[in-house]
């Protein structure tokens, strides 16, 4: 199978995960190639404008994405770039899995939970924001829909049988936001009737936050709606040791962003000590989607077993003396045999 794939690189240490990121699919030979793209202060520098033409464009063609972190200046009526992009290919689907790794500080070992956020509506939508004369209050609305509430209940489903998941928890606050919250979960109820295989449990937002910190091991699989979503997802990574270890990735019908969920890091840009290990596992999640799951396999054991077995190899981050290079150099040997 031959591919090419849109890339990336992304602003502070995204060029260098990234670069480390390819290293590593080269090694795994999946025969993809890469066209490289801007997006962020390397594109608002280079072309004046944050997210260029051409990048959606190239984007559109290729259909799947990798991508760096990037960094949206702060005010100056910047738009963000991630929810920039995620509307413009109505990405709708955010998948967010949470997985322990042997070796790494976290508060539990064989955590497993994949969030699936809804990522294009909601509260994240900034429809009707106003902010009065004097300043004393500020208005923003939330929009649900039907269609928005059933696609992504139906792709949280249709995930959990081909990831052979047994549970799904619809998270909401319907107790309060009886509209906005409520249609989703209504919606959520109904769908869930269609798969009678999958065990479905709703949960209040607020709960669900307590018991994820106390019983993290109920949960499987979390549907919810934008913000909820953003939230209990960072939540996941913290149980995990945080979101050096978090993928994310950005479904739609006709195009897939695969990402690193974390920030650009200027601070160790440059440094060589950047942790690859988030964008090498939206990379795992790109070669399932690209229906290379053994790849995709293949890829998420050699990282565990460089964390767990070389840890010597692996960024300070992880609790290592390693770099970003000798990380990557580790994974690619594992690769090779």
């Amino acid at each position: 199978m031959s591919k090419t794939i849109a890339v990336i690189p992304g602003d502070g240490i995204g060029p260098e995960i990234m670069t480390a990121t390819l290293r590593v699919l080269d090694a795994l030979d999946c025969g993809l190639g890469y066209e490289f793209v801007d997006a962020g202060m390397v594109a608002l520098d280079k072309h004046g404008d944050l997210l260029p033409q051409a990048t959606l464009d190239k984007i559109a063609e290729r259909k799947v994405a990798l991508k760096g972190p990037l960094t949206t200046p702060i005010g100056g009526g910047f738009t963000s770039i991630n929810v920039t992009l995620r509307r413009h290919f109505d990405l709708y689907a955010n998948v967010r899995p949470a997985v322990s790794f042997p070796g790494t500080k976290s508060r539990y070992e064989n955590i497993d939970i994949i969030t699936v956020r809804e990522n294009t509506e909601g509260a994240y939508l900034s429809e009707g924001q106003t902010l009065s004369e004097d300043g004393e209050t500020a208005i923003s609305m939330i929009r649900n829909t039907r269609k928005g509430s059933a696609r992504i209940v139906r792709y949280a489903f249709e995930l959990a049988i081909k990831k052979g998941r047994r549970k799904i928890t619809a998270v909401h606050k319907a107790n309060i936001l009886k509209t906005s919250s409520g249609l989703f979960l209504n919606v959520a109820r109904e769908i869930a009737k269609e798969y009678p295989q999958i065990e479905f449990n709703e949960m209040i937002v607020d709960n669900t936050c307590m018991q994820l910190v106390m019983k993290p091991e109920q949960f499987d699989v979390i549907v919810t709606t934008n913000l909820f979503g953003d939230i209990l997802s960072d939540l996941c990574a913290g149980l995990v040791g945080g979101l050096g270890l978090a993928p994310g990735d950005n479904i739609g019908t006709n195009a897939a962003i695969f990402e690193a969920v974390h920030g650009s890091a200027p601070d160790i840009a440059g440094k060589g000590i950047a942790n690859p290990c988030a964008l090498l596992l939206a990379a795992a999640d790109m070669l399932d989607y690209l229906d290379m799951v053994a790849k995709g396999d293949q890829l998420r054991q050699a990282i565990r077993a460089t964390v767990e077995l070389d840890h010597a190899q692996v960024t300070p981050d992880l609790g290592g003396k390693g770099s970003t290079d000798s990380f990557a150099d580790a994974i690619v040997k594992r690769i090779k045999g």
